[in-house]
């Protein structure tokens, strides 16, 4: 029973599922940084810098940087992934079983990531209002794991100069603490003498503000937070000299859940320019708490 349990939990119709760690064994085997001209130009899948930096992050996951084919590509798309997202609804896409991925580009170094009226994301739920009703429903969940992959764009705006994959849960706080927020804004609102007010998928909406009842106000919030390279610089400083720096932190629960890492961390060590370092992270719900992790970097 228990080995049917582990079978259950880290495969898919018998296969294990991809991750994580197989997105950075491909970028070390293969790291593109020309995304212009591999990506939008090359292989025409991408009308610009964010399209074609999403497209990549794909690829590292469903191991197609090579796949030329576009029809085999969607068909590995196809078995790999349950779900494949809108600029507007978070995730970009959802590995079958197994992780959410949220892409996000900045263009410069030190810009925080523009959230928009979805606040920072410490696990994905089945529940939320903000996601489609075609990922609430791609596969049998309640509870996902989310990677935030956020790209920063060369001074060329035509290649990656940096590249960062951090959870959720070890980047933003729980959900009741952003929730808390929201809620007393809402209710703020709602307090105000004569206000008819509406719920909405945002913050809210207030009606018939004019003595004709034609007006109306949208009440939407608009969240950010730093990038994970300014968040997580005590523990990896990116160095500019180089053309691209990567990072990629996994908490040890999670490290531990995961396949091909000891791959992993031959690999690293053939890799000029890459290491492998285990260290603490600060809890994002209470930072005096440390939890061990291991970080990932690579630069070139």
């Amino acid at each position: 029973m228990f080995l049917s349990f582990i079978v259950c939990v880290f495969s898919w119709k018998g296969k294990v599922m991809i991750n994580i760690i197989d997105a950075i064994i491909n970028l070390l085997n293969n790291p593109i940084i020309k995304l212009n001209q591999e990506y939008v130009n090359d292989r025409n899948r991408a009308n610009n810098m964010g399209e074609a930096l999403e497209e990549y992050v794909k690829d590292l996951f469903a191991g197609t940087i090579d796949l030329k084919d576009p029809s085999a590509r969607l068909e590995r798309f196809e078995k790999e992934f349950s779900y494949s997202g809108n600029q507007n609804n978070p995730p970009d896409f959802m590995i079958k079983n197994g992780d959410a991925v949220e892409v996000k580009k900045i263009e410069s170094p030190n810009s925080s990531l523009a959230l928009n009226s979805s606040y920072p994301k410490h696990k994905l739920y089945s529940s939320s209002p903000m996601i489609t009703k075609a990922c609430r429903e791609c596969e049998n969940w309640d509870v996902k794991d989310i990677i935030y992959a956020v790209g920063i764009v060369g001074s060329d705006k035509k290649s990656l100069s940096s590249l960062a994959f951090v959870y959720g849960e070890d980047y933003a706080a729980s959900q009741e603490v952003y929730e808390k927020i929201r809620n007393t804004i809402k209710n703020g609102v709602t307090t105000i003498p004569d206000v008819e007010f509406e719920e909405t998928k945002e913050l809210g909406r207030v009606n018939r503000v004019d003595p004709l009842g034609i007006t109306y106000l949208r009440i939407r919030g608009m969240w950010g937070i730093e990038n994970p390279f300014k968040v997580f610089d005590y523990v990896f400083t990116r160095d500019f000299d180089c053309d691209f720096n990567f990072m990629a932190i996994i908490n040890e629960k999670k490290w531990n859940s995961l396949n091909r890492t000891e791959e992993l961390r031959k690999l690293i060590r053939e890799t000029a320019g890459a290491n492998l370092l285990k260290t603490v992270i600060k809890n994002p719900d209470n930072p005096v708490k440390l939890r061990n992790a291991y970080v990932i970097t690579y630069k070139k």
